[in-house]
């Protein structure tokens, strides 16, 4: 929308509030709000805000900051008593008045003309496939002397309530790694997901398909149709926001951390990637599993960085008990038109070439879609570039494999501290493209570390249960 337009669009809905919105380096939501008759001068001027009190951006020094809506971005918002008009926003410096290169949409903007300027394509597009767990209660805690979580689900088995008129029956229950396609009475969140989608259609987000997934405890999985880079991270954080709000409406409460389930499948986020010129797809070709030479070298390039990549698509401690091996997660890093425990899996669902493309299974749903679509193009830009070759495929039964053959296959991090390792040493296509900055990366890293040295001095309940009487 131009700017007359986007004050049409408010009149229309008769809004009372207008909504900014932006993200934070760990990929947190944030907003202000401000009554809608501001709207043409936040239009005109922006809206000021505080940077050093956002995690990544400033320090007290210079902490100014300007937020500049994006007109494509505007979005009723449903959960609002008062009418009000949601935008995304883009934060700039009030000096000079340029874009902060720091902020994780500005990371997305840089990484898309990138693209464009290398002449390699002019499209990048993506679609993640984010799981997440919708739980009847959920409750934690952490202190010097005591530390706890409890998480429920009257779907599961495992329910640990008490009160059984509070719970339910618990007649129609899911096992564990048995939540995929169930049917009611046992999928007790169809109306959930459904309200969900109908949300995010609302707010002009297609979805593609959205069931249950494998895990016991209402873990779901709602698809949204690929979109371009920035407009699928706009896309997913407000499909964040959306799964939220509905299941507070439910009284329940959704949770995008990759394991918060002990011997149960993890939420992991597929990301399908592809790359296309003039409207014309650069995937598809007479390849390995109908895929072009670009293709396998983009595959190559991120699978050549994966470690490093880990950092940013994994970037919760959390995120490393999902990626264990001998399971289901991808946690090798090879590619296959049929193998699901491979890092990359080329979807043979369709032969037509517009529907060509290659999908990396490792990424979790706790990254920050801005930087983590960002790292993945730049590291497929790099194969591209370098010709680099992904090696041969690999279809057979990995659970069968020979164990020395199985070892020579590289692997994800054990930890986000290996992770970071591996980010450190292996970071150069990141920043040669002038997409990310060393300074934001040696931020990040030290953040990181520090939840690393943290997590790893706390006593776990675990723990306790092992090692109290020893």
């Amino acid at each position: 929308m131009t700017n007359k337009e986007l004050v049409a669009f408010a009149k229309k809905h008769k809004c009372t509030i207008l909504d900014l919105t932006f993200v934070d380096v760990p990929g947190t939501l944030h907003h202000t709000s401000k009554p809608i008759h501001q709207l043409e001068d936040v239009l005109e001027d922006g809206a000021g805000f505080d940077g050093s009190s956002i995690r990544g951006f400033k320090q007290i020094q210079e902490s100014d900051m300007l937020l500049i809506p994006d007109t494509a971005s505007a979005m009723i918002d449903p959960f609002t008593e008062e009418p009000t008009l949601s935008l995304l926003c883009d934060v700039y410096e009030p000096v000079g008045r340029k874009i902060y290169a720091r902020s994780p949409r500005s990371i997305a903007k840089k990484a898309m003309e990138f693209l464009k300027k290398s002449g390699v394509a002019d499209k990048a597009f993506f679609g993640p496939e984010a799981e997440f767990f919708i739980f009847d209660h959920v409750s934690y805690n952490q202190g010097p002397g005591a530390a706890h979580y409890r998480v429920d689900s009257e779907e599961a088995t495992w329910n640990c309530g008490n009160d059984e008129e509070e719970i339910g029956s618990l007649g129609y229950t899911i096992r564990h790694k048995e939540g995929y396609f169930p049917a009611a009475p046992a999928d007790r969140h169809q109306d959930v997901r459904a309200a969900m989608v109908m949300e995010m259609e609302r707010a002009g987000i297609e979805v593609e398909t959205f069931h249950h997934e494998v895990a016991t405890g209402g873990q779901a999985e709602i698809d949204m149709k690929f979109d371009e880079l920035l407009k699928m991270a706009d896309s997913l954080m407000r499909y964040k926001y959306i799964t939220r709000n509905v299941a507070e409406r439910y009284g329940k409460s959704v949770t995008f951390m990759p394991k918060p389930i002990f011997g149960d499948n993890g939420s992991g986020m597929h990301v399908h990637m592809s790359l296309w010129k003039s409207g014309k797809p650069l995937f598809a070709g007479n390849e390995y599993a109908g895929l072009s030479k670009m293709a396998l070298w983009y595959m190559g390039g991120i699978l050549k960085h994966a470690q490093a990549l880990c950092a940013l698509c994994n970037p919760t401690t959390n995120s490393y008990k999902r990626l264990v091996p001998g399971f289901e997660a991808p946690v090798n890093f090879i590619y296959s038109a049929r193998n699901r425990s491979a890092a990359f899996r080329i979807p043979m669902y369709s032969q037509n070439p517009k529907a060509k493309r290659v999908e990396f299974r490792s990424p979790d749903p706790a990254c920050n879609p801005y930087i983590a679509f960002s790292a993945l193009l730049l590291a497929g830009l790099d194969g591209i570039k370098n010709k680099i070759d992904p090696g041969a495929p690999t279809d057979e039964n990995l659970y069968h494999m020979d164990p020395k053959k199985l070892a020579k296959i590289p692997h994800a991090p054990a930890s986000l501290g290996q992770a970071l390792d591996a980010l450190e040493k292996d970071h150069a296509f990141l920043i040669d493209s002038g997409v990310f900055t060393q300074d934001y990366l040696d931020d990040f890293i030290a953040v990181k570390r520090d939840e690393v040295a943290d997590e790893m001095k706390r006593p776990s309940p675990s723990e306790f249960f092992r090692y109290y009487d020893v």
